[in-house]
């Protein structure tokens, strides 16, 4: 324990002791070492006990609260109690000690979702003579967070400290700019491997990634929105890219499953429920045609691809635009030169396609094929483009110049062992290019590999195609060097995290 509450004096402002993780055997030792502990630390000191049913560690019954909470450590700074208990110790009964209520977070935690009479519940809170009151709940669409940030302005309406979080990865926001809306703290993880809740990043992931001690109310928001994308890489580049610029902006992941519900209710700038300085978005699947409804102009070369990867809010209205097609193809002719009459094969007829594709279009003389395994998605994707199209079935690349990958198949996680060719359709292909970027080093292109082609990964589209997000956004020139390596940092994370 000593060594735990070291580390994360070095990582928060507040250290929260969880007696709930421990066992019954382990409790009554652990409770006299607390005051040895504050030796160990100038942070305050937050004692939870909490039952299962409000997310604790253990199944706990009445009495054992009730006995901990009498034998807690009258040296620690705070006491995370429950709702329920309060009136215990309101009564004041000859069971119940007596407790100083500076000292008192009075909590309250729903896992399942948002309660319908969640603001009923922050009064009888807010009835309690506690210092903080406290409400976590389970969001399953971004949405809820906005009855999260509304209590947030009622607390600070009624000069009340309070912490408010919306859990799971919906939630995230809610964690990030917290802070900045008047929450009296927000939670985060000494290691991945100890989160207490869903969706909680480590207090390392807070302060370097997010830089959450430097927002405040008029910092520039911008965002990612998809489903899902709590795994990506773009938070790392783009506050990469902020730090090293001096923008005063913070780039979030948005899980986003009702697309219409988020741009009414969040973005659009004449119809949003909560008052922020949000800038701009990026977009990914599955919502990169869908948000073109949305839009009040979207550029051009957007509208012919049909797909929009970045929007920029501007003036009340939001703009759309695509970067991928440049990102695309800027490594390609790197490493290749000229496609004039080239042979392209595209596989996949995704958002990612629709970029390739229209960037081929306009090399003049560049011949495509698209390879599906849906014969009426791909034919119509190549009807739009002026390409053919073969089955992926059984395909042979042996005559083509260059290969692509625009499916996700290969992407770290469940897609990791799947390629959309093999080592022998790929033989004779003079070169492979992955869009998929992490793994860094995917089962297709190690297939190429063995076929002796030339491979190009998915990671420097990646990065080009954030550089010129930022550019939209900033109006400055991207720091391309400091995203490529921060992007190189999250995925080496991401391989060690998925080997623990």
């Amino acid at each position: 324990m000593e060594s735990g509450v070291g580390e994360a004096a070095t990582a928060g402002d507040l250290i929260e002791i969880r007696f709930d993780c421990l066992e019954s055997a382990e409790l009554e030792e652990s409770l006299r070492q607390v005051a040895d502990l504050i030796k160990y630390t100038n942070r305050p000191l937050i004692i939870t006990f909490r039952p299962r049913e409000q997310g604790g560690r253990r199944d706990l019954d009445f009495a054992s609260r009730i006995e901990f909470w009498n034998n807690r450590p009258r040296s620690a700074d705070f006491y995370d109690i429950e709702l329920d208990l309060v009136p215990l110790f309101l009564s004041a009964t000859p069971k119940m000690g007596s407790v100083d209520w500076q000292k008192v977070i009075c909590s309250h935690h729903d896992f399942v979702g948002i309660p319908d009479d969640l603001e009923k519940i922050y009064e009888r809170m807010a009835s309690t003579p506690a210092r903080i009151l406290k409400v976590a709940v389970q969001a399953d669409e971004i949405t809820d967070c906005l009855r999260v940030f509304r209590l947030l302005e009622m607390a600070r309406s009624a000069g009340r400290e309070m912490i408010a979080i919306a859990m799971g990865s919906a939630g995230i926001v809610t964690r990030i700019l917290g802070p900045a809306r008047g929450a009296f703290l927000t939670y985060g993880a000494l290691e991945a491997e100890t989160r207490t809740a869903p969706g909680q990043p480590t207090a390392k992931e807070l302060r370097e990634l997010y830089r959450i001690d430097k927002i405040h109310r008029q910092t520039k928001i911008m965002g990612l929105i998809g489903m899902p994308v709590c795994q990506s890489v773009s938070p790392h580049m783009l506050n990469a890219a902020f730090a090293d610029s001096g923008e005063e902006a913070v780039y979030i992941p948005f899980e986003v499953r009702n697309l219409n519900a988020f741009i009414r209710r969040m973005v659009g700038p004449r119809t949003r429920e909560i008052a922020w300085n949000l800038r701009g978005l990026s977009v990914t699947a599955p919502h990169k045609t869908a948000v073109m409804a949305y839009l009040d102009w979207i550029e051009p070369s957007a509208r012919e691809i049909g797909a929009v990867n970045t929007i920029v809010i501007s003036d009340d209205l939001l703009l759309g635009y695509n970067t991928d097609a440049f990102a695309f193809l800027k490594p390609v002719m790197d490493q290749h030169g000229s496609l004039r009459d080239t042979r392209s094969a595209v596989i996949g007829a995704g958002g990612a396609a629709c970029a390739a594709l229209w960037s081929l279009q306009k090399q003049g003389g560049a011949r495509a094929t698209v390879f599906t395994r849906d014969r009426e998605k791909g034919s119509a994707l190549a009807e739009k483009f002026s390409a053919g199209w073969e089955p992926l079935a059984g395909a042979s690349f042996t005559s083509f110049d260059l290969v692509i990958n625009a499916t996700p198949l290969g992407t770290r996680g469940s897609l990791e062992d799947q390629s959309p060719a093999t080592e022998a359709q790929l033989r004779g292909a003079r070169l492979v290019y992955d869009l998929v970027y992490n793994p860094i080093e995917t089962l297709f292109l190690r297939q190429a590999r063995r076929a002796g082609c030339k491979t190009i990964g998915g990671l420097p589209m990646l990065v080009l195609q954030a550089a010129e997000q930022f550019k939209l956004w900033t109006r400055a020139e991207a720091p391309l060097a400091v995203m490529q390596e921060a992007a190189k940092r999250a995925l080496h994370s991401s391989v060690l995290n998925s080997q623990i």
